[in-house]
């Protein structure tokens, strides 16, 4: 069993924040195959500090959800406390703080995987956001800015001293991105030394292989990311079906869940296309069935069309 602060998690694996995918019917449907917690996308300090309706809708969650964890971003202390603050009307049971994101738009502005290449302002950032949080507050990183700084050791002592909860590892460095392999002695080497959960990502492709990297590492649970997108299976010792008509009947549960928590699909349609059609790789005529997925004008046309496959 997990337990970060005083939150015990149902199970040690948890959904990673997936841009453009971990949307709050996803995040329900992988708790529903036995995800333990499920972080929501990335969500600009900014955005929030600014009242930005976009990064507000972000927010959206349900006692279903519980235990539910917002990931913020940013590289201004003042405005990650801020925006910190402003999440807890909305009680969440963590505030997760990335420092791990290497995608270009997000490190270009100092923050994500960019802040592990300064130490001391992480630090200022992490005080900021724990003095104005009443929840737990956790931190996901690399193992550092490139192979010859590998530092996710010191930012995980760095982190622990200065109230962080939790902290996972991301077994690539910031250049790597997501090329490469990930490398698991680093997380075994950053769990070895700390005194708070410290959690893997990387690579996980299967509920096996989870449990495999935690015997492994000793690390105390790990995330998982795009393994998840179209095979939330991967949170379940249930493997995922090897028949059309297994898998449609989760896609089916999956629109139920779009059709009730997002008030207008068809804005996100895109999304949600992307979501489908990754349901679907690796069976027979699959690139036909994505394609016609993407041929759907609305959210209707989706479901019916959907519910001729099988």
């Amino acid at each position: 069993m997990l337990s970060i602060g005083s939150i015990s998690l149902s199970s040690p694996l948890v959904l990673a924040p997936l841009a453009g995918y971990s949307d709050l019917p996803f995040r329900l449907l992988c708790r529903q195959f036995g995800a333990g917690l499920c972080v929501s996308e990335m969500i600009s300090s900014h955005g929030l500090v600014y009242g930005q309706s976009k990064t507000i809708s972000m927010l959206a969650s349900c006692n279903e959800e519980r235990p539910v964890s917002f990931q913020l971003f940013g590289a201004d202390p003042a405005i990650m406390g801020e925006a910190a603050a402003i999440l807890a009307p909305y009680e969440p049971d963590f505030i997760d703080i990335n420092m791990g994101c290497p995608v270009k738009k997000v490190t270009k502005r100092g923050a994500g995987a960019a802040l592990m290449t300064d130490i001391g302002l992480a630090e200022k950032i992490i005080r900021a956001v724990v003095d104005s949080s009443s929840c737990p507050v956790t931190l996901k990183i690399r193992s550092g800015p490139d192979s010859k700084t590998i530092c996710a050791g010191d930012f995980t002592r760095m982190a622990q001293t200065n109230g962080v909860s939790a902290v996972c590892v991301h077994g690539r460095t910031w250049k790597q991105g997501f090329s490469g392999v990930a490398d698991w002695a680093i997380v075994k080497e950053t769990k070895a030394s700390a005194e708070i959960p410290v959690l893997g990502n990387g690579d996980v492709q299967s509920n096996e292989q989870a449990l495999t990297r935690m015997r492994q590492s000793g690390c105390d649970g790990v995330l998982i990311g795009r393994a998840a997108i179209g095979n939330p299976w991967v949170f379940s010792v249930e493997e995922r079906p090897v028949s059309v008509d297994g898998v449609t009947a989760v896609v089916s549960r999956h629109l139920e869940l779009i059709d009730y928590h997002i008030k207008e699909p068809n804005r996100c349609l895109g999304s949600i296309k992307n979501h489908l059609g990754k349901y679907f790789k690796g069976f027979p005529n699959s690139s036909k069935v994505r394609k016609e997925i993407f041929e759907q004008q609305d959210f209707i046309s989706l479901r019916s069309f959907l519910q001729t496959i099988g």
